[in-house]
């Protein structure tokens, strides 16, 4: 299947992006993403498997003649949209990735701005929203959206990072249009990545919940930071005062963040310093209100093409997929285990890692690697 193959290589190429960047060699990648113009390839791609997610995957799973012997097929496109938002994520650092997705990062923005009110909603309901009907999907379903909802602050996080570089449109969209910043305290507020049990705090990090010891529990974790670093860019920055609305609503939900600015956390990033004398500022004063010129603004594509392409088509697209994709026959699933198997070998990530393997002993360049532990690496016998 060419979509199979597809997904293989952007597999691929999220396990050499994240080799690359933890060694300091991901300047080569990125270059390549940029020369061939595939971020918005790949933005395109990872709106095209949320659509599928709310439109295709309910009706498939209403289907009756809908009874597969496996769910593998299913959890590979689920898990499509999770390897593209982690590859966004490692790659977004970059001024010059952020600059080629050109006009398809209105459509980004809109991406991480419903997988951040998502996030919002699970803090305050204290579930998730379930997007997926087979039962032994629907665990794995709830956490990977958890998941890619984190990953989207991050990348939204490195938008914000470049906003002399984006669009004028974009910035509209972030402050105006959406409401980022007040998204963003929600956010801030409730804090859907940390919760507590039994009694224990317990923290999401690197993939995994938490119990935090009592004297970590006022640290500030990677995911606290991105917000903190989120707002600092949106609030501080002249050409988003010139451009954000501070009415009364707004005002009120921003200052709201003055409690979360204790000494503590001002300790482990003080530049929100400088965020506690803005707010400090704007409660005793009226903004001016954005100047309303006329500016005709650019509107994401991506997502109303797609939906406006396949209207009306859902339900006869999934009982194609039923009857081509998602009931592959036992030779098929073999074949597709075997490929899936050899994509996460360790020869395939020795390959796909950046730089020479070198020799355990010798420190030079080697070829042959220890049978028995797998890991270390040497030039004779």
């Amino acid at each position: 299947r060419r979509w199979l193959r597809q997904h293989e290589c952007v597999e691929k190429l999220n396990m050499h992006a994240i080799l690359s960047a933890s060694s300091g060699q991901e300047q080569l990648l990125t270059e390549l993403l940029v020369t061939y113009a595939k971020i918005p390839v790949l933005i395109g791609e990872l709106i095209s498997v949320e659509i599928w997610k709310h439109k295709i995957f309910p009706v498939l799973c209403r289907l009756e003649d809908f009874k597969p012997r496996s769910t593998f097929p299913i959890y590979v496109v689920l898990h499509h949209e999770a390897s593209i938002i982690n590859l966004l994520e490692t790659v977004f650092f970059h001024k010059e990735i952020c600059e080629s997705a050109e006009d398809s990062i209105l459509d980004l923005i809109d991406y991480c701005h419903r997988k951040l009110t998502l996030l919002a909603a699970r803090s305050t309901s204290g579930q998730t929203a379930v997007l997926v009907s087979p039962q032994e999907l629907q665990k794995q379903a709830e956490t990977m959206e958890f998941e890619i909802s984190l990953k989207a602050l991050s990348v939204l996080r490195f938008i914000t990072d470049q906003l002399e570089s984006l669009p004028l449109s974009a910035l509209t969209r972030m402050l105006n249009t959406h409401n980022v910043p007040c998204l963003l305290v929600q956010l801030v507020e409730h804090c859907p990545w940390s919760c507590r049990e039994a009694g224990k705090l317990r923290k999401f990090e690197n993939g995994a919940w938490h119990v935090v010891p009592p004297e970590d529990q006022v640290k500030m974790t990677k995911l606290d930071g991105q917000v903190w670093l989120a707002l600092l860019n949106l609030l501080l920055s002249p050409q988003c005062q010139r451009k954000y609305h501070f009415d009364g609503f707004n005002k009120s939900q921003l200052l709201k963040l003055r409690t979360f600015l204790t000494d503590v956390l001002i300790d482990q990033l003080p530049n929100l310093m400088e965020l506690q004398r803005f707010l400090s500022h704007l409660a005793v004063t009226e903004p001016a209100p954005p100047k309303k010129d006329l500016v005709l603004e650019q509107v994401p594509i991506i997502w109303d093409y797609v939906l406006k392409k396949n209207a009306g088509k859902w339900e006869a697209i999934a009982k194609h997929q039923v009857k081509h994709v998602f009931s592959p026959s036992e030779e098929e699933l073999k074949l597709q285990a075997r490929r899936w198997a050899q994509t996460y070998s360790m020869d395939m990530m020795e390959a796909l890692a950046p730089g020479k393997r070198r020799c355990r002993v010798c420190g030079a360049e080697a070829a042959k690697r220890c049978s028995r532990c797998r890991n270390e690496w040497y030039c004779t016998r």
